[in-house]
């Protein structure tokens, strides 16, 4: 049984990985809203991340309406609330520490909120586990429920809109759309013929050896970066500045520099490119989604605990891709990439088995079902425990 459309939601989202947190936070909540009429508040301390790639924010508004979703400036920690301005639903991305005002205010609400932690996605086997644990406050009568995205149906699944994968098809069928696309970008039609790849990591990824290992080879390539991504390295190679808009051909590579986009785009981006190299968890979810090769540069963590994540991925997924597997882990740094020509021919043989790999895996995480209609699932359960209690 669905919800009513009064049904409220305050979704609070701190910006650390500058476009990735309030990349994830923006799809669900558009995707709440969209699919089942859920009136989202959408909490962001960082409006400057958000406006890049969605241009309708207004950076110096405290509170404005989206497509349909409620933004909110989350200024500071202070303020105090009615416990009627409290939604239905609580969800803190990422263990973000939610207003202490509105954490009193959801205490003295009737009914109290569900009150979710919406966790990092991983492939590890522990968050099977931990999935869907719940968490006594330590002096307020509120119970936090602990929902981790993940890839099997032990899990809260992943983020996936309803009408994607046809959109997604019907883009990539269509050679007059993506011309027309990628021409709109600046590409020429010897850019298109190319191998496309795009190019988004984090700035300790070893681009110029990449870029070298491109411009020596025989296959001609095509890179797009957005602004601001591997600067360094790309303004090394191109000679100048790399603002949006500029280009730059050296042997086989062309190295093409675009500006941020908004998520729709981003989406036909990595549709229309041939690799994806990905950072961080939305741009690695939507290259998922893509059905195209791509490499996965994952957000550091002390002790190197993200080799750990990107192994357990790379067990799930690159099974019997071993050029993938090995570059991923010297692309993270997990391993020495001893040359990178070599690593580079291994992996670009391997793409078209990649390929199929792909759209294998996108069936398999599919079939466990989406994670914003799960998290509602789980969220009408315990509305309903709360209402006959055993």
């Amino acid at each position: 049984m669905p919800f009513t459309p009064a049904l409220t939601l305050a979704l609070f989202c701190k910006v650390v990985d500058n476009y990735g947190d309030i990349g994830i936070c923006w799809r669900l909540a558009r995707q709440l809203w969209r699919e089942h009429g859920v009136h989202v508040s959408l909490w962001v301390d960082d409006l400057h991340s958000f406006r890049r790639i969605c241009p309708e924010v207004d950076v110096t508004a405290a509170a404005q309406t989206v497509q349909g979703v409620l933004v909110r400036h989350w200024r500071d920690q202070e303020g105090t609330f009615a416990p009627e301005e409290v939604a239905d639903i609580v969800i803190e991305f990422f263990a973000v520490d939610i207003p202490p005002g509105y954490v009193a205010a959801m205490a003295q609400r009737t009914p109290r909120p569900v009150w979710f932690n919406l966790e990092g996605l991983t492939a590890e086997e522990w968050v099977e586990g931990c999935h869907r644990l719940p968490s006594m406050h330590p002096r307020l009568k509120l119970t936090k429920h602990f929902f981790f995205p993940g890839f099997t149906v032990k899990t809260g699944g992943v983020l996936h809109e309803a009408g994607l994968d046809e959109e997604r098809l019907a883009f990539q069928a269509d050679r007059t759309a993506m011309a027309a696309f990628l021409g709109g970008l600046g590409l020429s039609a010897a850019e298109m013929e190319a191998l496309k790849v795009s190019l988004f990591c984090y700035p300790h990824a070893p681009v110029a050896e990449l870029l070298r290992a491109w411009s020596e080879g025989s296959r001609p390539v095509t890179c797009l970066v957005p602004e601001g991504v591997a600067a360094e390295a790309v303004q090394a190679f191109m000679g100048s500045g790399a603002r949006a808009g500029d280009s730059a051909t050296a042997g086989a590579l062309t190295v093409r520099v675009l500006p941020f986009v908004a998520q729709p785009d981003y989406d036909r981006l990595l549709w229309a490119c041939d690799l994806n190299f990905v950072r961080g968890e939305d741009s690695f979810v939507r290259a998922q989604w893509a059905g195209r090769p791509f490499v996965w540069h994952i957000y550091p963590q002390d002790e190197n605990l993200h080799h750990k994540k990107l192994r357990a991925f790379l067990g799930r997924y690159a099974d019997g891709l071993p050029a993938l597997e090995r570059f991923s882990l010297g692309w993270n740094g997990a391993i020495d990439i001893d040359a990178m020509p070599v690593a580079w021919q291994d992996l670009q043989g391997e793409l078209p088995r990649i390929a199929i790999r792909a759209e294998e895996w996108r069936r398999e995480v599919l079939a466990h079902g989406d994670l914003t209609t799960k998290l509602l699932q789980f969220a009408r359960e315990l509305r309903l425990a709360a209402q006959n209690p055993v």
